[in-house]
C-alpha cells in the first residue's frame, strides 16, 4: 500500500512537471509567432514605403515626358512658323526676280526697235477695206508706246525702292494711257500689288478683280486669282478664298502655272481641316494676318 502511494506520487509530480513542459512550449511558441508576425509586418511596410517611393518616381518620370511632348509641340509650331515666314520671303523674292526679268526684256524689246513693228501694223476701219496708218499716225502710236514703257519701267524701279505711291501713280498712269494689251494688264496687277504693300486690301482685291475679269486669258489673270484667294485667306474669309482657289484649278489656262499647284494644295488643307472640325476634332482656329504698311522711302529719316 505504501508502494502504491509512492507510485502514484511519483505519477503526480511526473504529470506536473509533463504539464509545466508543455505551458513552456506553447508560451515559446506564441513567442515565435508573434517574431515572425512582426518580420512579416515589417517587410510588408518597407515594400508599401518602396512601392510609394517608385510611384512617386514614376509619376515625375511621367510628368517629365508630358512637358518634353509640349516643349516639342511648341518648338513644332515654331519651326512651322518659320518655314511659312521663309516661304512667303521665297515668293516675294521670286516675284522680284521675275519682275526684273520682265523689265530687262521690255527694255530688250525697245532696243530691239519694237516701234518698228508697230509702223508695220495697218488699222482695220469699220466697214471699209484695210488701209495703211499715215505716218504721222504711226509715229504718234510709237512715241506712245515707248512713253508708256519707260513710265512703267520708272514706276517699277520705284515700287522696288519701296516708293509704293509714287509707282502706283506711275502704273495708273500707264494703264489709263493704253488701257488695253499686256502693258495695260501689267501695269494694273502692280497698282494691286502696290495697294497691298500700303495696307489697302479693300482697293486691292478690287483691282485685281478687275484685271482677272477685263483680262481672263491674260498673263496675270491666274496670279491675280491667286492673289484674291490669299488676300481671303489672310482675312479668315475661307469661303471666299475656296471659291477663287476653284476658279484657278477650274481655268484651263492654269493648268500649267505654279498658281495651279499652290492652290491645290491650299484647297486640300482647307478641306482636311473642315473634314476634321465635322468629326469633332480639334482644329487650330484661323487668327486674321494684320499687315503693317511699309514707309516710302521718302518718308523715312535720312541716315546718318
Amino acid at each position: 500500500m505504501k508502494k502504491l502511494a509512492i507510485a502514484i506520487v511519483t505519477v503526480a509530480f511526473a504529470l506536473v512537471g509533463c504539464s509545466q513542459m508543455t505551458i513552456l512550449r506553447t508560451e515559446e511558441m506564441r513567442n515565435v509567432g508573434t517574431d515572425v508576425q512582426v518580420a512579416v509586418l515589417s517587410n510588408l511596410d518597407s515594400a508599401m514605403r518602396k512601392l510609394r517611393t517608385d510611384n512617386k518616381n514614376l509619376r515625375k518620370r511621367v510628368d517629365s515626358l508630358r512637358a518634353e511632348l509640349d516643349a516639342s509641340a511648341l518648338a513644332q509650331k515654331r519651326m512651322m512658323a518659320e518655314i511659312t515666314t521663309l516661304s512667303r520671303r521665297v515668293s516675294d523674292e521670286s516675284e522680284r526676280n521675275d519682275s526684273r526679268q520682265e523689265e530687262i526684256i521690255y527694255r530688250l524689246d525697245m532696243l530691239l526697235g519694237k516701234s518698228d513693228k508697230i509702223l508695220a501694223k495697218k488699222v482695220v476701219v469699220s466697214g471699209a477695206p484695210q488701209a495703211p496708218m499715215s505716218l504721222d499716225s504711226l509715229e504718234r502710236e510709237a512715241e506712245k508706246l515707248v512713253e508708256a514703257e519707260a513710265t512703267f519701267n520708272t514706276a517699277r524701279s520705284d515700287f522696288h525702292s519701296g516708293e509704293y505711291k509714287l509707282a502706283f501713280k506711275g502704273f495708273k498712269q500707264v494703264y489709263e494711257q493704253m488701257k488695253t494689251g499686256e502693258l495695260a494688264e501689267n501695269s494694273l496687277y502692280w497698282m494691286g500689288l502696290c495697294l497691298i504693300e500700303v495696307n489697302q486690301l479693300d482697293k486691292a482685291k478690287k483691282i485685281f478683280t478687275n484685271l482677272s475679269e477685263t483680262f481672263p486669258d491674260g498673263a496675270k489673270a491666274c496670279p491675280s486669282l491667286f492673289k484674291l484667294a490669299n488676300l481671303y485667306g489672310e482675312g479668315c474669309d475661307i469661303q471666299s478664298q475656296k471659291q477663287y482657289l476653284q476658279k484657278i484649278l477650274s481655268k484651263k489656262s492654269c493648268e500649267k502655272t505654279g498658281e495651279f499647284e499652290q492652290s491645290a494644295e491650299i484647297l486640300q488643307e482647307i478641306l482636311e481641316k473642315e473634314e476634321k472640325a465635322a468629326a469633332g476634332e480639334q482644329v487650330e482656329a484661323c487668327v486674321p494676318v494684320v499687315r503693317e504698311p511699309v514707309e516710302s522711302s521718302a518718308a523715312k529719316p535720312a541716315a546718318k
